[in-house]
């Protein structure tokens, strides 16, 4: 998603070197499932003995989603802190291992490579084409699970990389339907879509097609690279369009720069992002104003800011454990992600089977998984995504985190029926 960027098929060669260099001759079975009874007469493989549970993060914390990626391993760290603080989980401490990648996609993958051969599996993986590039051998060979904090549509199917949320098509979708539900867009209508290049704004922009389709509206595009923060030959393009709404598949800066560019001219028309298209830090910036008058989010969670009971108690940890760290929605994402392996590997004790492929029958029997943050998933298809519900957030800097919720959890009719295609 940067200018460093790469195709899954450049990463996957990529890998072929990496992967040629790191596995020598100490070749293993595929998930390694044929374990030995550990303690408690649980079966046991890779990343798991007697005392521990070895789990990675392959996360960003000095590359252009250094942000994120902070709040998500910070976040990750403290579920860890609190789980073996409560003893553990099947008797057993758990371990979690960080490797900065700075989103190098070398970087990235030879950390996989490294890991991979000594944790049960990933708790989060960030960089949606960096992980298409390792799909075929986690499916095919490793079979450890993988939790990608990317929600590209181009991920489903594999019953060890699974996102938590609606894809990115889904979420457009609803983000479209909210506009719709507001009246603030009807059919014949024509609504703008700014989105970046690559699998994140591409598959946002099938989502914004097939919601335009049911609803009798037309999209006007707008391409744009992750290099590209300014939006004003956008903005002019888009009110020279006429379109009565936009939305944009991007990241906070460009949110920002199109946000205060309309409104610095003048152009005051309802704007709606993805759940990646805003970060706290852009309230104190003059498009600060502007996003808390006509802004949306549609995000899989509640924000950190909300009053219900685990965003709240969420809150106040990571305070208490990082009082020198701001809040975001980075933050719930990394838990929720790690609350959910958590939940995997409980399941997964219960069934007396440790190995990669008994936490891969432990997801798929989640078939309604509530995590307290507004919305219930189901993890039973691996070929969908865990929901297809939204919540729809507002910029507020009133309000912990800079996010509050204007409507609930809920499915537009178009993304009920819609299917993703990976």
């Amino acid at each position: 998603m940067n200018r460093r960027r790469l195709s899954a098929a450049a990463l996957a060669a990529t890998l072929v070197l990496t992967g040629a260099a790191g596995c020598s001759s100490k070749a293993k079975p595929a998930g390694d499932t044929t374990g030995d009874k550990a303690a408690g007469g649980v079966k046991a493989g890779v990343g798991v003995n007697d005392t521990a549970i070895r789990l990675g993060s392959l996360t960003d914390m000095t590359g252009v989603y250094a942000s994120l990626g902070k709040s998500v391993t910070q976040a990750q760290q403290l579920w860890v802190k609190q789980t073996n603080a409560a003893g553990g989980i099947c008797g057993r401490t758990v371990e979690l291992t960080v490797r900065d990648h700075g989103y190098d996609p070398q970087k990235a993958l030879a950390a996989y490579t490294e890991l991979e051969p000594s944790v049960l599996g990933f708790t989060q993986f960030i960089g949606s084409p960096f992980v298409s590039a390792v799909k075929e051998r986690i499916d095919g060979r490793d079979k450890g699970l993988v939790i990608p904090q990317a929600w590209s549509a181009s991920l489903l199917g594999s019953p060890y990389i699974r996102t938590v949320g609606a894809t990115y098509d889904v979420e457009t979708i609803n983000a479209v339907g909210f506009l719709l539900d507001q009246k603030r867009i009807a059919s014949g209508d024509r609504i703008g879509h700014v989105y970046f290049e690559g699998d994140y704004g591409e598959n946002a922009l099938t989502g914004a097609k097939a919601a335009a389709a049911e609803a009798g509206l037309t999209v006007f595009e707008q391409k744009i690279k992750p290099t590209d923060n300014d939006m004003t030959a956008q903005v002019a393009a888009l009110k020279q369009a006429g379109v009565k709404a936009v939305v944009i598949s991007a990241g906070p800066r460009q949110a920002a720069s199109l946000v205060g560019v309309a409104a610095a001219g003048g152009w005051n028309v309802p704007i709606v992002g993805n759940n990646s298209a805003f970060a706290p830090q852009l309230l104190a910036t003059p498009a600060g104003a502007a996003l808390q008058k006509d802004y949306y989010v549609a995000s899989s969670a509640l924000p950190i800011g909300s009053t219900e009971a685990a965003p709240a108690a969420l809150a106040a940890a990571y305070k208490a454990e990082y009082p020198d760290s701001g809040l975001d929605n980075g933050v719930v994402a990394g838990f929720t992600a790690g609350a959910l392996f958590g939940e995997v590997l409980k399941k997964a004790c219960a069934d007396k089977d440790l190995t990669r492929e008994g936490i891969r029958a432990a997801l798929l029997g989640l078939k309604s998984y509530d995590n307290g943050f507004g919305i219930t998933h189901d993890f039973s298809d691996p070929k969908a995504p865990s929901t297809r519900q939204s919540v729809i957030l507002k910029p507020d800097a009133g309000v912990p985190g800079g996010m509050k919720v204007v409507k609930e959890a809920t499915a537009a009719p178009a993304a009920t029926k819609f299917t993703p295609t990976p």
